[in-house]
């Protein structure tokens, strides 16, 4: 299996952001961009300023999850801005997921859904064909440095076996709490994509070359991987 792992750009040192994406940018595989509007989740994070900055000094694929009560308000300005996907939580689709999915589609960017510890994934089963990315949180949405929810990984392997026996086409992505003390469970229920933050990357050393090999070295170790 092709692992990717994307860093949660809210986690990092904000105050050198520059810096550290140089950096990243001979790394990672995609960033991570939390969009937050202070009313779906009770923060708020990075900006659509923040992802226009972003754009001039990475040429890396941003996937923008939107924490927001009312996604459609941010899309347009999503596309113009360029990014490669849009990830939208289900629990704000009810009644506008197929004219939000057309619409992201039809701008030429990948559809991703983002589901809560909660959320079934049955309530997403009507579009599912459409998604790109599938990203499961394993913490409540909205704050970094939660504990790691251990039913996530029933629901991992839900998504795993129905994209095995529906021939759907999404990558599984995982949110929260991934490092060397899940990495191993999260591989085996079937996980595609690591969103590491603090535990399991920005955390590990001031240097965040260093820390990524680290991250690396602890994904090995944990799951066996010569």
């Amino acid at each position: 299996m092709n692992i990717k792992f994307a860093p949660s750009l809210m986690c990092m040192d904000l105050m050198n952001v520059q810096q550290q994406i140089i950096i990243l940018n001979k790394y990672c595989n995609y960033y991570h961009i939390d969009i937050m509007d202070g009313h779906f989740v009770k923060n708020l994070c990075l900006s659509i300023d923040f992802i226009k900055g972003l754009k001039n000094i990475t040429n890396l694929p941003l996937d923008c999850h939107l924490m927001t009560t009312n996604p459609e308000e941010y899309i347009n300005q999503l596309i113009d801005i360029g990014v490669d996907c849009i990830s939208l939580h289900v629990e704000t689709l009810n009644g506008q997921a197929f004219r939000l999915i057309e619409h992201i589609k039809q701008a030429g960017i990948k559809f991703g859904i983002v589901l809560n510890p909660e959320t079934d994934i049955n309530i997403a089963e009507s579009y599912l064909h459409f998604v790109d990315l599938l990203t499961i949180m394993s913490v409540d949405p909205g704050f970094a440095g939660q504990k790691f929810i251990i039913e996530s990984l029933d629901k991992v392997r839900r998504v795993r076996n129905l994209k095995n026996s529906k021939k759907y086409r999404y990558k599984i992505a995982v949110d929260g709490g991934c490092n060397e003390h899940t990495f191993r469970e999260l591989t085996n229920a079937g996980t595609e994509c690591f969103i590491v933050g603090g535990s399991g990357l920005f955390n590990l050393h001031s240097n965040i070359g260093t820390a990524y090999n680290m991250m690396l070295e602890n994904y090995k170790k944990s799951c066996l991987v010569m």
